[in-house]
């Protein structure tokens, strides 16, 4: 593992878990907070410096082209969705996007049945995919730049884990949107989110669902991962109602330094990003994990359970990958 990841991860504490139902979470700081300064996308576009919008009048499902004109960078995590355009898409990688800068973007569609125009430019939705369906994108975009250096996911994963999102949550969706599942079950959603508040100085979160790791996230600043929260806790709250809801397993005293032990077991590759940094693909026994790290400092890093099968199936996956419309 890269020296950057490693060191900060080793310094890594989790407070005391939080409960609710089948989920539960552990509040992770850090011992460093700084690195460089950047907004969040919610940030950036509450203050009018982000602009989102498809490539061409035409569009292409997998890219869209964001403009920065704050003065500092900009860090969207994978996972966020833009709504609006021809379809909403989510991000398919971390990305820290320069100052005043144009960049085009990798993303997903997250709206299966619409291509046509509701406005001309993209709104942040509020959300960050469910687990299922952030999982799908991040292994298949994983696989992809082991193969051929791109950040292109598996547009039929990402479909088909939004439909048993959808099927599951027994959301009726016109156009197979995963923000009609959010919105749909934003009651119980704000009932988990009351549950599981951002304490002082928290940087991360580990969350187990159903008695199993959904995932990690951990952000570089404070007040960033502050901005963070609620849409991280919405997140995995969606896949907790989709599978039930129900009271969840006991967890293992300790499991959290496990897991943290088994993340920094891993070993992987770099890629150059699409903004500042580098963009490491991490993968060990049953976990696979991804980190955006520039200037010597860790700016994101997650990690998630995966099973050999289901890394095997993402990689067979890009050579079944289904047309994009262009």
């Amino acid at each position: 593992m890269e020296n950057t990841i490693k060191h900060h991860l080793e310094g890594l504490t989790f407070g005391e878990a939080q409960r609710h139902r089948n989920m539960a979470v552990w509040p992770i700081f850090s011992a460093v907070d700084g690195g460089p300064h950047y907004l969040t996308m919610k940030e950036a576009m509450a203050g009018g410096f982000l602009t989102v919008t498809e490539v061409s009048a035409g569009g292409a499902v997998p890219e869209l082209k964001v403009i920065n004109s704050a003065p500092e960078a900009v860090l969207i995590l994978d996972g966020e969705e833009l709504a609006g355009a021809k379809q909403n898409r989510i991000v398919n990688t971390t990305i820290l996007l320069r100052r005043q800068s144009e960049t085009i973007i990798p993303v997903s569609c997250t709206e299966q049945g619409r291509w046509s125009y509701v406005s001309s430019h993209f709104d942040e939705s509020g959300h960050i995919a469910a687990h299922r369906v952030r999982g799908a994108a991040r292994q298949s975009v994983s696989a992809s730049l082991k193969v051929g250096g791109r950040f292109q996911s598996d547009q039929g994963a990402v479909w088909d884990n939004v439909a048993s999102m959808l099927r599951e949550s027994r959301v009726a969706s016109p156009t197979g949107a995963m923000k009609d599942a959010f919105e749909s079950k934003a009651g119980d959603i704000d009932e988990y989110l009351g549950k599981f508040t951002c304490l002082p100085g928290q940087q991360g979160l580990l969350v187990l669902i159903d008695g199993r790791a959904a995932g990690f996230d951990l952000v570089s600043l404070e007040g960033a991962y502050a901005a963070l929260h609620p849409k991280l806790v919405k997140s995995y709250a969606m896949e907790a109602i989709a599978l039930g809801g129900k009271n969840g397993k006991v967890t293992p005293d300790g499991y959290p330094q496990s897991f943290l032990a088994e993340a920094l077991a891993c070993t992987g590759q770099r890629f150059k990003s699409v903004g500042h940094g580098w963009d490491f693909r991490l993968e060990g026994k049953g976990m696979v994990g991804s980190a955006l790290v520039y200037n010597k400092a860790l700016v994101h890093a997650a990690f998630f359970r995966a099973t050999e099968a289901e890394k095997a199936g993402h990689m067979s996956g890009l050579s079944r990958r289904r047309g994009f419309r262009s």
